[in-house]
């Protein structure tokens, strides 16, 4: 393959089916459409873990969560395993970002020549109240639910803002001899649910799709789903209303991320960038939305854990669709090979695979792996999506297993039935070959533990509280304190 530059946009709990391409009836997304048009769309792509800082520590290093021990959101990627930024460093090739990297602190190497005004965990702290697994007190999520509606916010403004920096960084280096990377990352259309009022007043909410089991007598009563609905105070249901008006104002943050996205895509082409440019496009997880009665993500239901995955440019194939699993580490190997550069031996042990090389072949048996160990759960959460089945470990508790062919929404747990002893059989082999579900478990709680005793212990980190959403640069975080 030919190198060539490489705009890698990334965008923050964008719900895989909130897209036009991915087939919502309602979602005003032309931008990221276009892309899947003239390009190549994975219909099962996967973040490595449903919470944002893990999320993003995968992305970097191309290494699952328990291969790095970025396990939550108090635990933040420090630039100490090399990123796809620091082996293009190492190269000579320019690589910048723009935007949210939610990493540790821009005085860090992770990997970037520059970080233009980075939105990083808070304090370089992040959030350590959500390393408590147990004995934690309970964020209550209901009034952000409440709120949704139309009008401004910082993250509005912070996407706008990254955007005019990237429309300024291409036309800054349109006429750079070598391939270049920018890394592009919006923080929308992450909560809060506020959306400008002419792109709410596009979504009538009458019209709106309701995302499956929303109502109270459908919740699944898994353990685990208990746990999460009582930790964030989500343990009794809201009317229709609530979920309709919340679901328009987070279409209309989606068609504004798809506006800022297309004012980057035409900056690239008035500076003569289209046709030298290899673009991806992708998020750090979903969005429930009241699914299952959760809101947020942590789940890995398909709308928390799966995401939308787009690469398009140069020698990549048009208006295909690939089945063949993929998820967030792959985005290593990706890197690399769009603009040329060589592999290092050290990277020889990555479990990922060039996306590019994917979107050529035909689709094929893979499976997606996906891991949770922060806030809302008391033990681990695994998950192995194949081809036609999503099999869910939780350590603790009962398997989960579903047809994701015959079942799309995930409402039929087919775990128990005698004919999926052999898939459960496999699933449980192909885990094990992964990582010990029940040490990686252990490791995780016992580096959370030392995280909060190195702050002083349980006690300081609830007096110290937690803050809803981390702040965009210049903004103060507000916290809450917890008993």
């Amino acid at each position: 393959m030919k190198p060539t530059n490489l705009l890698f946009i990334m965008s923050d709990q964008h719900s895989r089916d909130k897209t036009g391409c991915y087939g919502h009836p309602l979602v005003q997304t032309p931008h990221i459409d276009g892309l899947a048009s003239r390009g190549t769309r994975f219909s099962n792509a996967y973040t490595n873990c449903p919470i944002c800082v893990p999320a993003r520590g995968a992305l970097a290093t191309g290494r699952y969560v328990h291969q790095t021990g970025f396990w939550d959101n108090g635990i933040p990627y420090d630039g100490s395993i090399p990123s796809w930024g620091h082996r293009l460093k190492e190269q000579g090739t320019i690589v910048d970002s723009i935007g949210k990297l939610h990493f540790r602190s821009p005085d860090d190497d992770n990997g970037f020549c520059e970080e233009i005004d980075p939105l990083h965990v808070v304090e370089g702290l992040g959030d350590l109240l959500g390393c408590i697994r147990k004995g934690h007190s309970i964020r209550n999520k209901r009034a952000g639910v409440l709120k949704a509606g139309t009008g401004d916010s910082s993250y509005l403004q912070y996407d706008a803002r990254n955007a005019n920096r990237a429309v300024q960084w291409l036309a800054d280096h349109a006429e750079e001899a070598e391939p270049w990377v920018l890394f592009l990352s919006f923080v929308c259309p992450h909560p809060p649910y506020t959306a400008p009022e002419a792109l709410y007043d596009l979504y009538p909410a009458e019209e709106i799709p309701l995302p499956p089991q929303w109502r109270l007598e459908d919740w699944p009563t898994h353990p685990a789903m208990v746990e999460l609905r009582r930790f964030f105070g989500l343990s009794e249901p809201f009317d229709e209303p609530v979920l309709r008006n919340l679901a328009a104002a987070y279409l209309g943050v989606c068609t504004y991320l798809d506006q800022q996205i297309g004012r980057v895509l035409s900056g690239l082409e008035e500076n003569g960038l289209g046709d030298r440019t290899r673009i991806i496009y992708s998020s750090d997880h979903g969005d429930c939305q009241g699914a299952r009665g959760i809101f947020g993500k942590f789940t890995m239901y398909e709308e928390s854990a799966a995401v939308p995955l787009i690469i398009c440019g140069p020698e990549v194939p048009e208006s295909r669709v690939v089945h063949t699993p993929v998820s967030l580490i792959d985005g290593f190997p990706t890197v690399l090979d769009a603009i040329g550069a060589s592999p290092s031996p050290k990277d020889s042990d990555l479990p990922g695979e060039s996306l590019w090389s994917i979107a050529t072949e035909p689709d094929r048996e893979r499976a997606a792996f996906s891991e949770y160990h922060a806030l809302g759960s008391q033990n681990a959460i695994y998950m192995l999506r194949s081809l036609h089945h999503k099999y869910i470990y939780n350590v603790g508790g009962p398997p989960v297993l579903f047809n994701l062919e015959a079942d799309p929404d995930e409402t039929s747990d087919i775990s128990s039935l005698p004919e999926s002893e052999p898939i459960m059989s496999e699933f449980e082999a192909q885990l094990h070959a992964i990582m010990d579900p029940e040490a990686t478990d252990a490791q995780a709680k016992a580096d959370q533990k030392a995280r909060i005793e190195a702050f002083g212990g349980e006690a300081e980190v609830k007096k110290r509280g937690a803050f809803t959403n981390s702040p965009v640069p210049g903004v103060t975080p507000l916290f809450k304190q917890y008993s």
